[in-house]
Order: structure tokens, then sequence, then C-alpha cells
């Protein structure tokens, strides 16, 4: 038998697997639940790590076009607005690592993966199949799906996000905890944002109970704007739920004015809830193997979700390409993928914490964050070698 392999999802992670295994002649079908694929209105960080990949896929133009590569990020206090720089990125980024650090709107990087592979393989992407059902045998996988169709293949893959019906079908239902954290988004047009925000840069404002990150996408046209605040009352994981600007207001009450005309000028706040999920032990039952938030859902606070989705999809591919057993090729790529997605998993789970310090310890860490700023400016950054110097693409 050979039919190809089944990517459930289309979206970064699940394209980029897509368009590495079409790239090496690999025939591969993308079924994503949605009717119709939308812009997202929402930005993503994609470090050096990820453009790597981006730029082995043959996307570098592209990439340079529609991402925007700033300068470097800093940290502002809640209150006072006072700012210290964190780290430079922009040529610094391409000098330590050989590939820029880039800030997208998630549709446009959507798209520029959407057309590379419209470009290789017409009808590769099948709308409208939520797969409800997974079944494997010695001689290969059937997918189920909401609309009554079938789909059979060597190898399926389920890139379909936190609320993965693949990681469903193969473990059972998952058990997410709420972290007590509600996260606000929202995009702010170029001309409503205060002068006193920088747009070639990224800011992580910092604050009792919550902090707010936000950077410039769309070729600067649009500001990210996003803020995370300590709440029990919202338990809804969901990146549609619209919200008021009165609620993201009330959510950072007494934080600089900065903050305030930003959260006026947003076009829709969104708002969802964190939930924690602990890394996996296992990714893959036989044919059958998951990637990205369907395996590794990080909470946002390394900015890494998507990049991690990035080098999956590279590393998956290319296991895949290397070893005809394709089961053992599964079994390298999961042991290639998950001490290094565990880490991260964890590092973001620790920032979570450092973020939104209280009291005391808060203060005393600021005054560190600023003392090492100021004696031992490269120290931040070598803190990061590891993660942003990583060359899945060595592989």
């Amino acid at each position: 038998m050979n039919n190809g392999i089944a990517v459930v999802g289309g979206g970064i992670g699940g394209l980029t697997a897509a368009l590495a295994l079409i790239r090496r002649g690999v025939a591969v079908d993308v079924y994503e639940q949605a009717p119709a694929l939308k812009e997202l209105g929402a930005g993503v960080q994609i470090s050096s790590n990820g453009s790597r990949v981006l730029a082995a896929l043959g996307l570098a133009e592209a990439v340079g076009r529609r991402g925007v590569v700033v300068a470097g990020k800093e940290i502002r206090l809640w209150s006072t607005g006072q700012t210290w720089k964190l780290f430079d990125l922009g040529a610094v980024s391409v000098r330590l690592y050989g590939f820029p650090y880039v800030m997208f709107h998630r549709g446009d990087l959507h798209a520029i993966l959407l057309d590379a592979i419209r470009r290789e393989r017409p009808g590769a992407i099948h709308l409208d199949h939520r797969c409800v059902g997974v079944e494997q045998d010695e001689g290969g996988v059937t997918l189920r799906f909401a609309n009554g169709r079938a789909a059979h293949a060597d190898i399926a893959v389920g890139a379909d996000g936190v609320q993965s019906q693949v990681r469903a079908a193969l473990f059972g239902e998952d058990r997410p905890e709420f972290t007590g954290i509600v996260a606000w988004r929202g995009l702010v047009p170029r001309d409503r944002v205060p002068q006193g925000i920088k747009m070639d840069v990224g800011t992580n404002w910092v604050g009792p109970g919550g902090h707010v990150v936000h950077y410039p996408v769309r070729g600067g046209a649009l500001l990210n704007f996003v803020g995370l605040r300590e709440r029990d009352d919202w338990q809804v994981e969901s990146w549609t739920v619209q919200g008021t600007r009165d609620e993201f207001a009330n959510d950072f009450r007494g934080w600089h004015p900065d903050i305030h005309a930003c959260i006026r000028s947003v076009d829709a706040p969104y708002k969802w809830a964190l939930f924690a999920r602990p890394p996996m032990s296992v990714w893959r039952r036989g044919r059958v193997t998951l990637l990205g938030d369907a395996c590794h859902a990080m909470l946002p606070m390394m900015a890494q979700g998507a990049v991690m989705a990035l080098e999956d999809a590279w590393t998956l591919a290319a296991c895949l390409a290397a070893d005809p057993d394709q089961q053992r090729a599964l079994a390298r790529y999961e042991a290639l993928r998950q001490p290094r997605c565990r880490r991260i998993v964890e590092a973001a789970n620790a920032n979570a914490r450092n973020y939104h310090l209280k009291g005391p310890t808060r203060a005393v860490a600021h005054a560190g964050l600023r003392a090492v700023n100021r004696l031992a400016p490269t120290r931040l950054i070598e803190r990061f070698a590891w993660l942003y110097d990583h060359d899945p693409t060595a592989l």
C-alpha cells in the first residue's frame, strides 16, 4: 500500500510538515476542520531557530516581505513605564545565529506556507474535514471525518492543536490544568499607537499579577497587543471568544496610560484562558504520531509555540525521508524532539511564575534584571543561545 502521509490540521505546524515532505517528493494530504481558511488576527514570533527552517524551505524572500525584523526586546514597568533593554536582536540575531528574529501577523505566515503548498501540490489541502476517528492496522491508517468521509494513509500526523482529536483517539482525553491566567489579544493600527510605544522592538510590561506584550506585525502597519492577567472567573480555552474593551481595561486598572491608550484602540479584543498540560512521554501509537501543540502545548511565555512546530515539522520530514522503515522513523523523530520540547515547556512554566511575582520578591527580581542588564549586557542573550542557535536542518 502506498497512500502517502495524512496530516490532520492546517495550522502552521501541519502546513510546514506538509511542505517539508512535498519538497522531499512525498505524497501528502492535509485535512483541516475549518470550512474556510480565515485569517486569525494574532501575532506570532519566529526566532532564528524557526526562521532557519523557513529559509531551508525556500521561503526566505517571502519571510522578508511579510515579516518584521525587530531591533530587540525591552522590559517596561507597569506603572511608570521605566524601560530597560532585555537584549538586542535584528542584526545581532543574524550575526550570532545566522538568521533573523521575525514578527508576523499569523495570517501572513500561514499564507506563505499555503501559497508554497498550492504551487507544488494543488489539491493537497482538504477543508471541512474534522477528524472524529483514527483506526490503524499493519496496512496503514484510516481517518474518519465528521462529514462522513474517510481517508487512508501509510502514516498519519496529528497537528491539530491543543484540543487535538488525534491525541484523544490515541491516548484518551487529556486533563489540562487552569493556570489562573486569562489572556487578551488584539491588533492596534499604527496610527492609533501612542507616541511612547516603540514600533521597532518587542516589549514586555511587567507588573503585579499580570504582564503585557506587544510588537509590530504586517510591515509595522499593526501592533500586536497581548495582555495576561491573573483571574479565576474565566476558564474558556478558545481564541475566538470576543470580550469588551471595558473588561480588558478593567483587568489592567492602574497600569500606564500607554497601555490603556492601546486597549482603547484595539479593534476587537479577544480573551482566552491559559491551561497547562504536562509534557507527554509518548507521542505516537503505531503509524500515527503527533506534532506541535498536539503533543507539547506550552504557555506563551517563551514565544516558542509556533517555532517548536516548525522544528518538529522539519525533523519529522527528515526522519521519514531518511528511513524506509516508517515506524522506526517516527520513533527517531520522537526521540530527537521530545527532550528539547520538554525543556521549553518547563521554561515557559517558570517564566509564567516569574512574570507574575508579587510584593518584595517582584521588586528584588526587577532590580536584579536591571543590574544584569547594566553590568553584563550580553548575559541575557547568552542564556538563550541553546534555544536560538539550534539547527534542526542539520539532521
